[in-house]
This record gives C-alpha cells, structure tokens and sequence, in this order.
C-alpha cells in the first residue's frame, strides 16, 4: 500500500497536478510590499503588491538625494560650500543631527547626515538652499517623480514624516534608487557604517548608519532606511556580488529587525538565483560616423550603460551576440545625444537595447570655414 501511494504521488508530481512550492513564495511574508530588480535593467526578480500606494517614512529622502546630486554635478552646489541652517530646519522632529538656528555646516556633511542618520532638519536645510524654501524643493521632487514617469508618487514633504496624500510604492522607490544609483558618487556616503560631525569643535557628533546592512551583508554599499508610525520599517538596500547590482526595497515591516533579516533573504535569493553576463561596457566605443561639411569629420559612438545579460544561474552563457543599429543622424549634435542603439541578441532574437552616444559636440561648419577650406585648396 505504502509503494501504491508513494508511485501515485510521483505520478501527480510529474504531471504537475501537486503545486511546486518556489522559494521566492516564502519571501516578504511580512511585508506589507516589496520588489527586488537587478539595477542596470531595471528588470523585476520578485515582486509583492509592487504599485500599492504606501507610506514610505525616510525613504522619501532618496528622492531629494536626487536632486543634490544633480546640483552637485552640474556645479550649482559644491560639497565645501557653508550652509546656513534656517529656524525652520533647525526646528524639525523625529531622526535628526541637531542642528542649530545660524549654524554654519558643509553641504558634505549634511548629506552624511542625511544619508546615515537619516536627518530631518539635514534635508530640510539643504532643500532649503536647493530650492529656495522647503515647498518649493518639494514642488522640486514631485516634478521629478512626473519625469520619472512615476505613478504612485506624491510628496508632501522632503522628509517622509506622515502626512496625508504623501506616498509611494514599492516600484516608483526601486526606480527613484536606481536614479539616485547613477550618480555614483551617492555610495561614497551610504555605504560609510560609522563617522563624525562637527570634528575639532565641543559638539563632536558620532554618526551612526541607520542601514545596518551596509556591515553585516556582503556587498551592501546603500542605500536608505525609513520608520514611522504610518510606514512601518522601511528600507531600500542596494548590493553588489560578481559584478551584479541588485536594489531591494522593504516596505512596511512590523519590526526593524524583521525588516533586515528579509530583506537579507530578498537578496540572497536574487543573488543565489541569477547572474549577470557582461558583453561590453559602459562607455566602449562601439562605431564611429563621418560627416562632410562638419567641424569634426570623424565621431566616436559610446554605450551609454554596460551591455549585459541578466539569466539564471543554470542559464547557458552561450548564443549572445550584437549588433550596431545607427540612426539617421543630422547636425548639430550636443554631447551624450543618442545616435543609435547596441543590439543585444540571443540566437539571433533581439533580448535588449542599449542606447549609442557622442560625447563631441558637432556642428555644420559654417559659410565661412567652407569658403576659407576652399581657398586654402585653390593656393594649395
């Protein structure tokens, strides 16, 4: 009887009538939402309740992080420049680096304060600077939303505290980090574990990372933590193994330690399950074109991000191959304007594409330099 049962179960087994239990069922079953993407692709691994609109506390931090770092590239800001922190700033509740009316404090380490203590009045200080005031720095954040084609998203504040119509989702986190990501210099403050403020003064201030992951999961560089009352514990981790990026974002878990301990198992399985197959990188010429009547007769084509291949584990690494597909390119040409794209086929069928850039600024050569070109041949 018991061989009868056991040939019947196989049986049911094979024909796939029993249910296979994956493993990516048993993860985030406190959650409230969750996903975890590989970051270069943005392509999803696992999801939970990814588009419900949720609280999601210091996390809305990510998003002003954007738009410092935007300035900071751009030159409007620098990471030595004094700011001097408002009564308003100075006057913000819950995580904080107590700042004080009229002290004086770089950009650099108010974004230490940010990013590791998750600092309200840090935040609100420089979104004061950035933006002129805090409303206006919020009107700021939301535009971005809007240009990261973002759905549900609104921000009410720069600092995540509980406020009504203030919400995200567990998507629209994963694409604000995975923005926040491309400015590389962001990781060189999230992934710090320990350090100071107000060095060399009486108020010296031990900053410790909300994100204990940054110490305790290999290869944990960020990103940013968040609790309220309303959210939860809530948290976006970025990490990195065998030249793979993935972002986990966590939200709404009932205690913080519970929210480490999944989201350590979210990335162990993206890690455990898939891999990533580098076919070029990021900024590899790829082509080049060639204009008559230009100020550059010869241009060199770039990948704008790394070519690469996202598969399971067990997937075989063989079939891979490109192509290069140009546009019709006319001038003027501006630095990073894309040009084409980087066909990435698997057996002959196109998986992906990569965009081409220019990093030259190209114009048509004018009147002038025509007729002086001229000139110079006749002599010649």
């Amino acid at each position: 009887m018991k061989k009868f049962v056991i040939a019947v179960l196989i049986s049911l087994f094979m024909l796939n009538i029993i249910p296979v239990v994956h493993a990516e069922e048993n993860l985030l079953p406190n959650a409230r939402s969750g996903l975890l993407i590989e970051a270069s692709s943005g392509k999803i691994l696992f999801e939970k309740n990814k588009d419900t609109q949720v609280a999601v506390a210091s996390m809305t931090k990510m998003m002003g992080l954007i738009l410092i770092m935007e300035k900071l590239e751009s030159g409007e800001i620098t990471l030595d420049e004094i700011v001097t922190v408002s009564k308003n700033a100075s006057g913000m509740g819950g995580s904080q680096i107590y700042l004080e009316t009229g002290e004086k404090m770089s950009v650099r380490d108010l974004i230490k304060g940010i990013t590791m203590a998750s600092a309200n009045d840090a935040i609100v200080a420089m979104a004061e600077r950035i933006g002129g005031s805090e409303s206006k720095f919020v009107e700021m954040m939301n535009a971005k939303a809007k240009e990261l084609n973002l759905k549900n998203t609104n921000f009410v504040n720069p600092t995540g505290l509980d406020e009504n119509n203030h919400y995200s989702s567990a998507y629209d986190m994963a694409m604000i980090a995975m923005e926040l990501l491309k400015h590389e210099q962001i990781l060189d403050f999230t992934s710090i574990y320990e350090d100071y403020l107000r060095v060399d003064t009486p108020n010296k201030f031990w900053l410790v990372n909300t994100n204990k992951l940054v110490r305790l999961y290999d290869g944990a560089d960020g990103l940013k933590t968040g609790f309220t009352d309303a959210a939860g514990y809530c948290m976006a981790v970025t990490a990195k193994r065998n030249g793979m990026r993935l972002i986990a974002i966590v939200l709404g878990e009932p205690k913080g330690s519970i929210r480490n301990e999944e989201t350590s198992e979210l990335l162990d399985y993206g890690f455990n399950n898939y891999k990533v197959m580098n076919l070029k990188e990021k900024d590899s010429i790829i082509d080049n074109i060639k204009f008559d009547k230009s100020t550059k007769d010869n241009v060199n084509i770039y990948l704008k991000d790394d070519a690469s291949v996202l598969m399971k584990q067990s997937d075989n690494t063989t079939g891979f191959d490109t192509e290069t597909r140009l546009n019709q390119v006319k001038l003027p040409l501006k630095s990073g304007d894309i040009v084409g794209q980087l066909l990435i086929k698997k057996n002959d069928e196109v998986i992906d594409e990569i965009d081409l850039i220019v990093k030259d600024d190209v114009q048509d050569k004018s009147w002038f330099q025509l007729f002086i070109e001229v000139l110079r041949d006749t002599l010649v």
